[in-house]
């Protein structure tokens, strides 16, 4: 039975129970509270995980992706609730509120910054990875997407019923596609079909009343909001009704790598300028491109003999075949060499896997896994390109990162229908006039405690200041990308509206002022929060 059929019925039968149970007794426990407010025929009971559960340190460590939170003294939710029925995400809300527990709402569990299973105050965990369920209808060119489903598993289940259709999502399949497509959604197709929110056209979302709530009934700017402006500050967003897009049965996959002194003599100046010269024309030219292509670049340090050198690895998708792939690579960037070796012709499902590094013949259902391979702990930090880098820069660039060896650049070029939408169309700003997106990206093993964490932490903040010169001057960022150094809110009774404004501007730009003036009216008593959550303008709950 589809998703669109359940809808009217569930939705029904959800505002019936939050209706008839908002009142809860501050004296009743909170197991009470979670019964008394969820349907007695889906039992949350089964759905709740305590400390003292055998399976709550499972259920909890499954999807935390980022090492540095997953230790013993990270703070550890009082309970997990893995909702698998709409009423228990109501009655979470309502007990949370009744107690006074934080609630922190998790798909994936791919946030950067531990935002959706760490807090310092009591909180408990809303863990939406049972509500994963996804009906695809080729007819509508649509389907409906529950936010616990990943991403690997929703490509799949579009390759299951069409082989030319698909969503223009990112490339790491084990993501949750409630985060995602609630941070904007940056993929490799962007260039062709833009983001991942820029093709949603219907949600599902439990406000802070406990309602359950379609586009329709939600209205216009709370829709907006939750598509692609961060859906944790305004409220729970069960299932996204998403627009499929149209691509070739085949496609080409191409991987091609260059390296700085690939001789082995990094001093060499004809090497050095050679891959110099490449990477400048890839600046100049990668945002300018027919939008059938992307390509990434990523840059790391390897050892060249006794030498430290720069590689640098471009990653294509094109919607078309190889041999025209390298036709137009010969004509546009011929400085890299591309040649029908370095392509395979490919469905786009099975680019999809390629782009995540598994080999050649690996099954497309290795997207249906939700093990994130080589966990590590991480740090990122992004932001955006307006101007290509001088080959100077460039060098500049190069020689830094030499130094600790470590962390790994990436460039994701803008171009196409980025071009084209307006900056407020979305609450994801950042559109014309970006060549392209920027990610620092650091990832260690611990192997001496806190000295490693401080010492990588500190590499990737000084690259980041490295780069200064070459990026955007009010050092904007990529939601995707949370970064707690850009400033949090410790929801003072003061401050906390001018503190989120410190990284409020720098993911959303100018939409901060129509967010914070949505989460005002939707949440007025601000419980949908976070360290860098949207804020209620001061003092509107005792307005």
């Amino acid at each position: 039975m589809k998703y669109t059929y359940l809808l009217p019925i569930i939705l029904l039968a959800a505002i019936s129970f939050a209706s008839n149970s908002v009142s809860t007794n501050g004296g009743v426990n909170l197991l009470q509270c979670l019964n008394s407010n969820s349907d007695p025929s889906q039992p949350i009971s089964q759905a709740l995980y305590f400390p003292t559960n055998s399976s709550y340190s499972d259920v909890l460590q499954s999807y935390i992706r980022n090492l540095l939170f997953s230790g013993p003294t990270t703070p550890k939710p009082q309970f997990i609730v893995a909702a698998a029925h709409v009423s228990h995400i109501q009655a979470s809300i309502i007990c949370a509120k009744s107690h006074g527990l934080e609630m922190r709402i998790r798909s994936g569990g791919h946030d950067f910054e531990g935002f959706s299973y760490v807090s310092g105050k009591p909180f408990f965990i809303l863990d939406m990875f049972n509500l994963r369920a996804i009906h695809v209808s080729i007819e509508e060119e649509t389907a409906w997407v529950e936010t616990g489903a990943t991403l690997g598993e929703l490509y799949y289940r579009i390759s299951e019923k069409s082989s030319t259709h698909a969503f223009p999502g990112g490339t790491c399949p084990s993501v949750g596609v409630g985060g995602h497509i609630t941070a904007g959604g940056f993929g490799n197709m962007v260039r062709k079909y833009g983001l991942a929110s820029d093709n949603v056209v219907d949600a599902t979302l439990v406000d802070a009343s406990g309602r359950l709530l379609d586009r329709k009934s939600m209205g216009e700017d709370l829709f907006w909001a939750v598509t692609g402006g961060g859906a944790a500050s305004f409220g729970v967003v069960l299932a996204y009704k998403i627009r499929l897009v149209r691509v070739p049965a085949t496609v080409s996959f191409a991987v091609i790598q260059i390296t700085d002194g690939q001789h082995g003599n990094s001093n060499s100046n004809s090497n050095s300028n050679n891959f110099t010269d490449t990477v400048y024309k890839y600046l100049q030219i990668a945002d300018k491109l027919n939008d059938e292509i992307f390509i990434k670049l990523a840059f790391n340090v390897v050892k060249v003999g006794r030498t430290k050198a720069v590689n640098g690895t471009f990653l294509i998708l094109f919607l078309g075949n190889s041999e025209s792939l390298v036709d137009l690579m010969n004509e546009k960037l011929p400085e890299l060499g591309l040649t029908k070796p370095n392509c395979a012709d490919v469905s786009w499902v099975e680019s999809m896997v390629r782009w995540t590094a598994f080999p050649a013949g690996t099954p497309t259902s290795i997207l249906l896994s939700r093990i994130h391979p080589g966990q590590a702990r991480l740090k990122r930090k992004s932001d955006f390109l307006k101007n290509p880098i001088s080959k100077k820069g460039l060098e500049i660039i190069f020689n830094k990162m030499k130094e600790p060896e470590t962390p790994v650049l990436k460039f994701f070029p803008f171009g196409g229908i980025m071009n084209k939408v307006s900056s407020s169309a979305k609450p994801f700003p950042h559109r014309a006039g970006n060549i392209a997106l920027i990610e620092i990206a650091t990832n260690w093993n611990q192997t001496e405690g806190a000295q490693d964490d401080d010492y990588y932490m500190n590499i990737t903040r000084k690259f980041y200041e490295c780069i200064t010169p070459f990026v955007s001057k009010s050092r904007e960022a990529y939601l995707g990308y949370r970064d707690i150094d850009l400033g949090i809110n410790n929801h003072g009774p003061n401050s906390y509206y001018e503190a989120a404004a410190t990284y409020g501007f720098k993911y959303y730009k100018n939409n901060f002022h129509r967010l914070v003036q949505i989460k005002s009216k939707a949440d007025p008593d601000d419980f949908f929060r976070y360290e860098q959550s949207i804020p209620i303008f001061p003092n509107i709950a005792t307005a």
